[in-house]
């Protein structure tokens, strides 16, 4: 196979293989939460907010710290994203200005053309980045205040919508970090086609470990649900 046709069958096919996982992925945690990490951390960020807003004059300072650290590792991964932007376009603009003759030396990168794409989708990924973790550091400083407010104790709706707003933002939170998880592929696209296929292939058999839950952790999970849910009717009672 020619190195022209190399970037027009293997990478699409990298990408398509990153999406058809994340497409399984989301029906997965929208059929079977339990069996995904992110379903079982939605369940468990739930749980938590009923337990922090039971008492809000009492574990308010506990939420607003737990909440601060989510924004701290937030703001970090957006601080990094907006870098790696401003070095990208930094050393675009400077190769351009130069004729672009490192990049006759990469394999399967012929033309100022491809170069150009390869950049530009380096430089999106992080742009989309950034801008998810934004979105997450909005929702979890309106939590911050949502969930300390003490004339929503023992209101369900209310507490409800705080976790919602709470899982909001750690949606935006990882799909920041997918946003990272997606660089890799494209990085090693400048390298050429090859190894961003390889990968691409080796990036969704890491992510498969990562997000998938073992009957272990959900039968966990499942007794730790029942056992707090006995705790509260105890109380109630009480």
């Amino acid at each position: 196979m020619e190195e022209a046709f190399l970037d027009l069958v293997l990478v699409p096919l990298g990408l398509l293989l990153f999406g058809i996982y994340h497409a399984w992925l989301f029906f997965t945690i929208r059929r079977n939460p339990r069996r995904t990490v992110i379903g079982l951390n939605a369940e468990s960020r739930q749980q938590w907010v009923f337990s922090m807003m039971d008492d809000p004059l009492k574990n308010g300072v506990l939420t607003v710290q737990t909440i601060r650290n989510n924004i701290m590792a937030s703001t970090l991964l957006g601080t990094t994203a907006i870098t790696l932007s401003s070095l990208i376009g930094v050393f675009v603009s400077s190769s351009s200005k130069s004729g672009d003759k490192a990049s006759q030396l990469v394999y399967g990168n012929k033309t100022l053309t491809l170069s150009s794409i390869k950049y530009f989708c380096i430089l999106l990924c992080f742009l989309v980045a950034f801008l998810c973790n934004v979105q997450s550091i909005r929702y979890y400083a309106h939590v911050s205040f949502l969930a300390t407010v003490p004339t929503w104790r023992g209101r369900k709706d209310s507490i409800e919508y705080v976790a919602r707003n709470l899982n909001r933002g750690s949606h935006f939170w990882s799909l920041g970090l997918r946003a990272f998880y997606l660089s890799f592929p494209l990085f090693l696209w400048i390298f050429g086609p090859i190894p961003m296929f390889v990968c691409s292939i080796i990036m969704a058999f890491i992510l498969y470990f990562l997000d998938t839950t073992t009957s272990f952790t959900r039968l966990l999970h499942s007794h730790t649900l029942k056992e707090d849910v006995r705790t509260g009717d105890l109380e109630s009672e009480d």
